[in-house]
């Protein structure tokens, strides 16, 4: 019941952007934290992140990273794993930790009468995990379940080896998720290292919503981080080499359907012209409906039910990205229109109405990511880990409404090119010649 009643709290709690105000807060031990004041519902949204991620796992031991958060709420000080889960069920409060390549993050909900109950339970996970031999061999079992159910899902073996021929030696081409052997190598040491190396104040974001006062969130923000160290490791990851030349390359899989995945360069989120890709990249595949490769893949030929691209900015690499699912009998046909539709974009651009629209869509559909206190307290994370300034979310519409149709044909004639597409099919395509799989 107390479940069901936070999470009719949080669906109940929308925040127009209009009416978020976004304050500075510093701790009395100099801890900064953005925080969104909301006082009419009594829930709590914290959410953070410290840089590092699964780029930085040891050679031979990938998914050090991934299994190291999912051990943090499985138990720590006092508490074992089923200590610390039992309280968490108990008190409704929600606590999660995820990695990306380049971060871990962690986000923590809870009701406003339990913030000094879930305050000390998220201190215990970041300061005293426990890495007990059950919980970590429990969870060990649980990534090599999920590798070896990948190791004959297309979509994801399409993935991961489009990411290794983008990325090649490049740590980003590796396995966030690991492989069998990796995760058996990794020890109880090695997570103790990364979650030792990586939690420190230096790189710490934090974004909070909800029903507590500046005050009072200071207190909170000392207590729950204030014992982490000032500085972690220097990261030690070179910028990204891209392809300069595109591929093919095929997996054989015996499955009707073939997985398609292509990437190119794209920018990344500093750009100077990210607005303006932003835009381009809704109109080539990005707006789903209203997109070139929905109309031309989807609804001109019925190639596919579904294709899409996106910008994907990591902190050494910015990739241009696309997708398509379709038949084996057509994945060349369907290849073929992706390329042309790119070509088309790289040659005379968008016309001013596509523009138009593509604006219209991002400012307007911007408010549903604000739908929910967490949704919002993860926006600040965001907007602070990019550098975008405390009254970004004042001046985003105005941001994309500045773009103009030239400045995006101008962005797709310097970034778009079908030439330096590296594409992985993963099925039986009929009618491909492709470099051999290795």
């Amino acid at each position: 019941m107390r479940r069901l009643v936070l999470a009719l709290v949080l669906l109940l709690a929308p925040l127009p952007a209009a009416a978020l105000d976004i304050e500075r807060v510093v701790s009395p031990g100099g801890i900064e934290a953005w925080l969104v004041e909301e006082h009419s519902n009594p829930i709590l949204a914290l959410s953070f992140s410290f840089l590092g991620g699964s780029a930085l796992d040891p050679v031979g031991k990938e998914g050090r990273a991934r299994m190291a958060t999912a051990l943090l709420d499985e138990g720590a000080g006092p508490l074992d794993s089923q200590a610390f889960q039992g309280e968490l069920q108990r008190l409704s409060i929600e606590l999660s930790f995820a990695v990306t390549d380049d971060e871990l993050t962690g986000s923590m909900v809870m009701l406003t009468e339990h913030r000094q109950r879930a305050a000390e339970l998220l201190t215990l996970a970041l300061h005293e995990p426990r890495f007990d031999s059950e919980p970590v061999e429990r969870v060990r079992a649980q990534l090599s379940v999920r590798v070896s159910r990948r190791a004959t899902d297309p979509q994801s073996l399409a993935y991961e080896k489009l990411q290794q021929q983008i990325f090649a030696d490049h740590p980003y081409g590796r396995s966030a998720e690991g492989t069998i052997e990796s995760l058996a190598a990794i020890t109880i040491e090695d997570l103790r290292a990364y979650v030792g190396q990586r939690l420190a104040l230096g790189t710490l974001k934090i974004g909070v919503v909800g029903d507590i006062t500046p005050e009072e969130l200071g207190a909170l923000l000392d207590r729950i981080f204030g014992g982490l160290p000032q500085e972690s490791p220097p990261i030690e990851l070179t910028e990204a080499e891209l392809p300069a030349e595109g591929s093919l390359t095929v997996l054989q899989l015996p499955v009707p359907q073939s997985v398609v995945f292509m990437a190119q360069p794209g920018p990344k989120r500093d750009d100077p012209d990210y607005y303006a890709a932003a835009v381009l990249n809704h109109i080539l595949g990005g707006g789903t409906f209203a997109s070139r490769l929905y109309a031309e893949v989807r609804e001109a030929r019925g190639l596919a039910y579904g294709v899409w691209s996106d910008l994907v900015d990591r902190e050494r690499a910015g990739l241009w990205m696309a997708g398509a699912a379709t038949q084996n009998a057509r994945v060349a046909e369907t290849l073929a229109v992706m390329r042309e539709v790119w070509t088309d974009l790289a040659t005379a651009g968008p016309t001013a109405a596509e523009v138009r629209d593509a604006i219209t869509y991002l400012t307007g559909s911007f408010a549903l990511r604000l739908a929910s206190s967490q949704g919002i307290a993860r926006i600040l994370v965001l907007v602070q880990r990019d550098a975008l300034g405390i009254d970004y979310l004042d001046r985003r519409d105005a941001l994309f409404e500045a773009v103009m149709p030239e400045q995006v044909t101008r962005v797709a004639q310097q970034w778009l090119d079908p030439d330096r597409l590296v594409v992985v099919v993963a099925g039986q395509p009929e009618g491909l010649e492709a470099a051999p799989a290795n």
